[in-house]
């Protein structure tokens, strides 16, 4: 418990900073970039079917995307880590929020007025969403580069 508690590196945290921005990738790129599109192409999908789907897969999504953020964050303040790391890693974060606190709501008020006929569903809220994931990909792909780099070197032969 020590450990975890310390500012001082570790081999779980030099860990966590390469293998969480991986598996956060791999869920943005699976759910937001696979599932999500082709969700609406399969046989006998509706509209108001696939938006409860997505709703319910979006919302677990986001905790995961939370949980993952806060041990990040965790990972991150440790002494040793640079500055450029500690940076992508802020600016993952706040994309984080500013997705799950300000676009998932107006999205799901969205969905309740599609939901309830109150609304046909066109809506350029769905792009601010995917502009969020957007930059976390991009952050993501950064941030492994980073965390990778500072752990890995290739020696000339």
């Amino acid at each position: 418990m020590a450990l975890f508690l310390s500012t001082g590196d570790s081999r779980l945290a030099a860990g966590a900073r390469i293998i969480l921005p991986a598996v956060w990738l791999g869920l943005i790129i699976g759910i937001s970039l696979i599932e999500a599109p082709l969700k609406f192409t399969a046989p006998g999908i509706t509209i108001p079917l696939g938006l409860g789907i997505g709703r319910l897969v979006f919302g677990v999504m986001n905790w995961v995307e939370l949980v993952i953020g806060v041990i990040l964050l965790w990972a991150m303040l440790k002494n040793g880590v640079g500055r450029a790391y500690r940076s992508v890693a802020s600016g993952l974060l706040a994309v984080l929020i500013i997705k799950v606190v300000v676009i998932r709501p107006l999205l799901n008020r969205r969905t309740d007025a599609v939901l309830a006929g109150i609304d046909d569903g066109g809506s350029a809220l769905h792009l601010f969403y995917i502009a969020a994931d957007g930059l976390l990909i991009v952050g993501l792909v950064a941030a492994l580069v980073l965390a990778v780099r500072r752990w890995v070197t290739i020696r000339p032969q």
